[in-house]
């Protein structure tokens, strides 16, 4: 067939009728929303008026109404954030949605540009999706057990099919580009159903033309300028606008597998592989995944969680380096429609402390030495005079030029503009990051291995320059774009970064100015307590002289600055706890980080509270209840309650919005390193106050 050039395509999706469950959604018992599942005790009535869906609940002999429409989570269109599952390699990753589409993936690597981001634009993103022909059918999604290996399960009434979709990890081979490879095997389980398949890339975020060329019954390939993808199958493929399209049957037993790979210039579509071949390969990869968590040490209550955290963060980090993502997306909206969309493909030195801390924790030494060879390799980076001596967040191969840039051709997630590529934040004076470094190298020092006498002097680097630089204002753990201020929690991270110097040099001793450091420590621990507390408000608050409340502030009795029964702490978590009206962060058992209408942060509109700062609060609760049952009651039904706020999957995204919705990049690493370790010390006071010992 000749090839044929196809612009960055505009792509036309086909409607889901108004009269099949699976096209609308509801709000669940905990608030979030997501589509019907056919789990659902009663049956639906096949009398439908317009919008309205009847509902019969035989054993309770009732009958809800619901209003719905084709709008996903608070008006959101298309499938919302939590309607994903995803799969990756630690090069890269994909989001896989309910409806069989993969609907993000960059590669060869996750900070790579797009070829499907039909998450950010329906028309102009791409996308690649498999799924029964017409309506009439509902889907259900899971993770293969202990893998990251996904299956989307489609019910009709002609049959049922399933897609297990995952990513190989085999070992890399130097200069080929097929190790990167999607593997979609589509099954029928009974009966027989007609499917339809579309394939349409959109390089470079949509930016890039590219060619399509057809490959007999091979499959097609398409090359633009800078990259080239094979799509290998033994199905016939047509030309559609932008891609391929397919339409074929499957009848019970029979199988037909996609695979999507990077070729070079030498190949066509790259090798089809039969079912029997990617059974093979399943097989394989779920060894692989399954040998791997096998190595975890947590056997608490919530096991099922931590583990599937455990699979999340692995899958996020970076093979080569070591380094791991904060998520693998951009500019999913911490406001549904608005502007705070910042792409989070990046490594955060301020993940550092607590990335070591569950790694060691959960047992996998590996990673956390793996992860702390790239934050040395960092230390040790040669910077310009007078510049900090770390910047808030790296490229995944430690690059430190992150210029933002925004795509105004893209539509957004539910029309949340703009999108952006690149962090503008990173050169920001975020103070509080030295902190979490040498907090990550003491944990390290301690529980891992010794740290080098050439790190040790990089680290003192470091640890001098905070010591002269320590009282300056800076941007904060928020990153607002308000003007910098003198931020509690960043003055306590200062203190930090001296107490953990103080400690190694005394553990290790290593040749240090122990005195001027402890000076300046204690310096740091008074002008806290006489500027950072509000005794009108009788807690510490966001910056001197401020009177709004910070999340951020619940880290204190976790990284030792105070005792979570010390009176101060308490005051804290009490006017933590009441609600916004009240001048609080609680709000239906869930933190926001702090106020947007009482914080000028720079930056319009709301947005949901944020799932890291709810797992803090069940660590500050739970380390209070050590001295208080109570608080550790309450620990106990906020982490449980804040369990349910997972997708379907166990995965979260950064927030949850007022109508339970996920919001922000999806999954985020550090709500999954959060609730590891909120897991981990809940589970030891209550042994602790159970008699037992785990």
């Amino acid at each position: 067939m000749t090839p044929k050039t196809n612009p960055a395509p505009r792509v036309s999706m086909e409607p889901v009728s108004m009269n099949t469950p699976e096209s609308r959604n509801r709000c669940d018992l905990l608030g979030g929303c997501s589509p019907f599942s056919p789990d659902m005790s009663g049956s639906w009535d096949t009398k439908e008026t317009g919008d309205m869906l009847q509902y019969n609940k035989d054993i309770v002999n009732w009958r809800i109404v619901i209003v719905t429409d084709r709008q996903g989570a608070c008006g959101m269109t298309g499938q919302p954030i939590e309607d994903h599952g995803l799969i990756g390699n630690m090069y890269t990753a994909a989001l896989v949605g309910k409806n069989g589409s993969i609907d993000w993936y960059c590669t060869p690597q996750f900070d790579s540009p797009s070829v499907f981001a039909s998450i950010l634009d329906e028309d102009r993103g791409g996308h690649f999706f498999v799924r029964p022909r017409g309506s009439g059918w509902v889907s259900k999604q899971f993770y293969w057990p202990e893998t990251n290996i996904l299956v989307t399960r489609f019910l009709h009434k002609d049959g049922s099919v399933e897609i297990t979709d995952f990513m190989p990890i085999l070992p890399e081979t130097e200069g080929s580009p097929s190790v990167h490879q999607i593997i979609r095997k589509v099954t029928c389980i009974r009966g027989r159903v007609e499917l339809e398949m579309e394939c349409r890339p959109a390089f470079d975020y949509g930016r890039s033309d590219h060619v399509t060329e057809i490959f007999g019954q091979e499959g097609a390939r398409f090359d633009a300028r800078s990259l080239s993808l094979g799509l290998a199958t033994e199905i016939p493929l047509g030309e559609i606008e932008g891609g391929v399209g397919a339409k074929f049957p499957l009848a019970e037993g029979e199988a037909a597998v996609f695979v999507l790979r990077q070729v070079g210039p030498d190949e066509t579509c790259g090798l089809c592989i039969s079912p029997e071949a990617a059974e093979s390969m399943f097989r394989e990869t779920a060894s692989f995944w399954r040998n791997w968590l096998s190595g975890c040490r947590y056997q608490g209550r919530w096991r099922e969680m931590v583990h599937r955290s455990a699979l999340v963060l692995k899958l996020l980090t970076f093979a080569p380096t070591g380094a791991i993502i904060a998520a693998p997306t951009t500019s999913l909206p911490e406001t549904p429609g608005g502007i705070r969309n910042w792409d989070y493909r990046y490594t955060w030195i301020r993940d550092s402390a607590f990335t070591i801390y569950v790694f060691l924790r959960l047992g996998f030494t590996a990673e956390a030495k793996r992860y702390f060879s790239f934050l040395e390799s960092i230390c040790t980076a040669p910077i310009e005079d007078g510049s900090p001596p770390l910047q808030v967040m790296y490229g995944i191969d430690g690059r430190v030029n992150l210029a933002e840039e925004e795509l105004a051709h893209l539509e957004g997630y539910g029309g949340a503009k703009p999108v952006r590529i690149g962090n503008g934040a990173h050169d920001q004076l975020q103070l509080d990051i030295f902190g979490e470094l040498l907090d990550a190298a003491y944990l390290f020092n301690k529980h891992g291995e010794p740290i080098s006498l050439r790190l040790w002097k990089d680290l003192v680097r470091i640890v001098e320059w905070v010591r002269r630089h320590w009282q300056q204002p800076d941007d904060g753990i928020w990153e607002v774009r308000g003007g910098k201020k003198k931020f509690v929690y960043s003055k306590v991270m200062c203190w930090v970064a001296l107490d953990r110097a103080i400690r190694l040099a005394e553990k290790r001793s290593f040749p240090a100015d122990i005195p001027a450091w402890s000076r300046t420590r204690n310096d740091i621990y008074n002008e806290i307590m006489e500027k950072g507390w509000n005794s009108e408000r009788e807690a510490f608050t966001q910056s001197y002289g401020s009177e709004d409340l910070d999340a951020s502030n619940l880290i204190m009795p976790l990284v030792f600055f105070v005792s979570p029964s010390d009176p101060l702490m308490r005051k804290t978590i009490e006017a933590t706890v009441k609600s916004p009206e009240e001048g609080g962060l609680l709000s239906s058992g869930l933190v926001y980080r702090y106020n947007p209408e009482q914080t000028d942060d720079g930056l319009e509109g709301e947005e949901g509270t944020f799932n890291m700062c709810t797992f803090w609060l069940v660590e500050a609760l739970t380390r209070s209840g050590r001295y208080d049952p109570v608080h550790l009651e309450e620990a106990r039904l906020l982490f449980e309650k804040m369990l349910g706020f997972a997708n379907h999957l166990g995965l979260y995204a950064e927030e949850v919005g007022k109508c339970g919705e996920a919001l922000g990049n999806f999954p985020q690493a550090f709500t999954h390193l959060s609730l590891i370790s909120a897991a981990f010390n809940l589970d030891r006071v209550l042994d602790h106050a159970q008699g037992k010992e785990r």
